[in-house]
């Protein structure tokens, strides 16, 4: 996130405007192999018109306390990578949210007014449904995964080798990989292909494959969630931007 609360981050952006210099925010999914075909698919055609999108994210273990307490929350500081993969891949905006969320795991997540499992359903600006899932506690490995499903095909990212998940059904040997631990193991080749872009944005050769407006339309929906989450009602992205 471009900041903590979304009034810092909408005056970040405002001192940076006109300025004339490029500056590129770190969602390292828009340079994932996957995530890169699967938004190629989307653009091409491919699905037809999409009517369900779900993006996971699981973490192995929570982060340390002190970080729970300063993190802004569960929505700005994991799931706003799904926020901004759904609208990269689609190239949908996000009109209303509903979010629930949960703790069953670390008692300190609970005391620091933050839930360590969380789920919720977006909805996009052409009708797509997205169902978006996250949680603290994954002890079989660190889970990110994309489905979209059209009315012409169904695409998945991540359902490979090392995905974290064991199959029950007979005969199955699939997934057959260690399962992946850590973002760094799950990301590698996606980080440096970030930071190869970075050097392209720093010599000129391309402009900023995620800006600050990119960003901030991510904290949005963020917001949206926790609002929702913390009144146990719908919120529009709307209603966000308008407090």
């Amino acid at each position: 996130p471009v900041a903590k609360h979304m009034s810092d981050g909408v005056e970040v952006l405002k001192a940076v405007q006109g300025r004339g210099v490029p500056i590129q925010i770190g969602y390292n999914r828009r340079f994932d192999a996957g995530f890169v075909a699967a938004r190629a698919a989307v653009r091409a055609g491919e699905l037809g018109k999409l009517h369900t999108v779900r993006s996971t994210t699981l973490d192995p273990a929570p982060p340390p306390a002190a970080y729970v307490a300063a993190s802004g929350g569960i929505f700005r500081d994991c799931s706003v990578h799904d926020f901004d993969i759904i609208r990269w891949v689609t190239g949908r905006e996000v009109t209303e949210v509903y979010a629930v969320g949960g703790n069953r795991g670390a008692d300190y997540i609970r005391e620091a007014g933050d839930a360590d499992t969380t789920g919720a359903i977006l909805t996009l600006d052409d009708g797509t449904i997205a169902v978006v899932s996250n949680s603290r506690h994954n002890a079989r490995g660190y889970d990110v995964r994309m489905e979209l499903h059209g009315f012409k095909d169904s695409i998945a990212v991540g359902l490979e080798d090392k995905l974290p998940l064991r199959s029950v059904e007979p005969g199955v040997t699939f997934p057959a990989g260690t399962p992946h631990d850590f973002f760094m193991d799950r990301f590698t080749a996606a980080y440096r292909a970030e930071l190869t872009a970075f050097t392209e944005v720093v010599a000129g050769t391309r402009t900023s494959p995620c800006t600050v407006e990119d960003a901030l339309e991510a904290g949005w929906i963020a917001e949206a969630c926790t609002l929702s989450l913390h009144e146990h009602r719908p919120v529009t992205i709307a209603e966000v931007r308008g407090a």
